[in-house]
């Protein structure tokens, strides 16, 4: 424990306001990172989390420590903890390609609410210690998330062919390139002209792999046609 923070860990109006404005400060700059990146959950809403979550703590101690009634005070800090997921799972959303975002966001409403946890305790070393790792993990360490992503990119292919077939040569294809398979839709579908299949291919593939794989796929006996969605 570090003494210069001695000064506010009491549960007196100078402790209440420390804890406040610390939870207010801690939770907006998580937020600000958010905000700058546009995100659904950004700088108001990190601060509030943040300053709930250290109310609620502040709220456990004055039970004990003032009305004297000993009950568990980690009653409704595990309550913030287990309730802070409905809020973060509205920042979730499923892409039309299948893909997620917004756990970056959840997980860090999450944190906040922790840190809130953690201020409203008078752990003071601790919450400024959380925010900067959070901090160096959303400027720092996404950057170097960054390169391995762009390293890779996510290809939608809509393939339509006549002979059912052809489906097993289209993936021997994908196995034998440089490409991950990673989502795999076939239908059948009945016209006019009769019977035809359709699939929608979502491949992982390294940068320039997937053109060659295109050309590939597109002179397989009995596909009509390719699509890069």
């Amino acid at each position: 424990m570090l003494s210069i923070f001695d000064f506010a860990r009491g549960m007196d109006f100078l402790g209440v306001s420390f804890r406040l404005v610390l939870a207010l400060i801690c939770g907006g700059l998580i937020g600000l990172e958010r905000e700058y990146k546009r995100r659904p959950a950004g700088f108001r809403t990190h601060i509030l989390i943040c300053i709930g979550a250290a109310i609620t703590n502040m709220t456990n101690l004055y039970l004990l420590l003032t009305l004297h009634l000993y009950t568990d005070i980690s009653r409704f800090g595990a309550q913030v903890i287990a309730g802070i997921g409905f809020i973060g799972a509205g920042t979730i959303i499923v892409t039309r390609r299948q893909h997620i975002k917004g756990l970056t966001t959840a997980a860090g409403l999450w944190v906040a609410a922790i840190i809130g946890l953690v201020i409203g305790a008078g752990y003071y070393e601790l919450a400024l210690f959380a925010t900067a790792m959070v901090l160096l993990s959303e400027l720092l360490l996404s950057k170097l998330e960054y390169r391995f992503a762009k390293a890779q990119r996510d290809v939608s292919l809509y393939v339509e062919y006549a002979q059912a077939t052809a489906i097993e040569e289209i993936i021997r294809l994908v196995k034998a390139g440089n490409v991950k398979l990673s989502n795999l839709e076939i239908s059948r579908v009945e016209d006019e002209a009769g019977q035809h299949y359709c699939a929608m291919l979502t491949l992982q593939s390294r940068k320039g792999g997937g053109a060659a794989l295109v050309e590939q796929i597109s002179a397989v006996k009995g596909v009509t046609s390719v699509e890069v969605l």
